[in-house]
C-alpha cells in the first residue's frame, strides 16, 4: 500500500506529493516549496513519518513545480529526476521566475540527478513508478503510474475535468490531446493526483472531461 500526503505550494498552488510504503522509503514529486512553512511541513511530515526520500522527482521542469528542488538538495541530498525534454528548464528557473511572475529571485537551480525517458521504472521501498512521456504542457512532460497500486501522478497534462496550459512555447494542443488519448486507455479505477487541485480517477475524467475520450 502507498501513502500519499498533498501539500499545496507556492502562490499557484501546486501540488507537492510525498509518496512511501512500509518500508519507510518514500519519493518526492514536485516539490514547488517556495515559503518557509511549505518547506518546514515537508520536514516534519517526513521526520514525524521516519521516512527516507530516495528520490525527487519532477513531472516537468515549469517553475511552480520546482521552486524547492534547491531545498530539497539542502536538506535530503537529492536532486531532481526529470524528462530530457525539460532538462534545460531546471538551469534557468531564476529567469522562469522574471519572465512569469516578475520576481527578483536567488533559487538555487540544482541540476538533474537522473534524466528520464519514457517507459523508465523509477524504484523505492517495494513499489515502482513507470514514466509516461506525456508532452503537451511542456515537451518533456511525464506523469508516473504505479499500476500495483492503480494511481498515476499526472503533472499539468490531466486536471480534475480540465487539462493543462498549452501556450508556452513549447507546449502543444495536438502533443497533449495524444497525451490525454495515451491516458484515457488507462483502467477507469486509477486515481488521478494532479499537478494542481483535486483527484480524480481515470473514469471520471473519461465520462465528464471534454478533452477525454475512447
Amino acid at each position: 500500500m502507498l501513502n500519499v500526503k498533498k501539500i499545496e505550494c507556492n502562490m499557484l498552488q501546486e501540488n507537492c506529493y510525498i509518496v512511501s510504503d512500509n518500508t519507510n522509503q518514500c519519493v518526492i514529486i514536485d516539490c514547488g516549496a517556495y515559503y518557509t512553512e511549505e518547506q518546514q511541513a515537508i520536514i516534519t511530515y517526513i521526520k514525524e513519518n521516519n521516512l527516507k526520500p530516495i528520490h525527487l522527482l519532477a513531472t516537468h521542469g515549469h517553475l511552480d513545480h520546482n521552486f524547492g528542488n534547491g531545498f530539497i538538495e539542502d536538506v535530503f541530498s537529492l536532486r531532481p529526476a526529470i524528462h530530457e525534454d525539460d532538462s534545460n528548464k531546471l538551469e534557468n528557473l531564476n529567469q522562469q521566475a522574471k519572465d512569469f511572475f516578475g520576481m527578483q529571485t536567488n533559487l538555487k537551480e540544482p541540476k538533474p540527478e537522473k534524466i528520464l525517458h519514457d517507459k523508465d521504472i523509477i524504484s523505492f521501498g517495494n513499489h515502482q513508478l513507470k514514466v509516461l512521456h506525456t508532452p503537451g504542457h511542456s515537451a518533456g512532460s511525464v506523469a508516473y503510474l504505479c499500476e500495483e497500486e492503480k494511481i498515476i501522478f499526472t503533472g499539468d497534462t490531466l486536471f480534475r475535468h480540465s487539462i493543462g496550459r498549452t501556450d508556452f512555447k513549447d507546449g502543444s494542443m495536438f502533443a497533449i490531446i495524444q497525451s490525454l488519448r495515451m491516458l484515457s486507455q488507462l483502467p477507469d479505477d486509477i486515481k488521478v493526483y494532479p499537478g494542481h487541485g483535486l483527484s480524480t480517477t481515470i473514469g471520471e475524467e473519461v465520462a465528464h472531461n471534454p478533452y477525454l475520450d475512447r
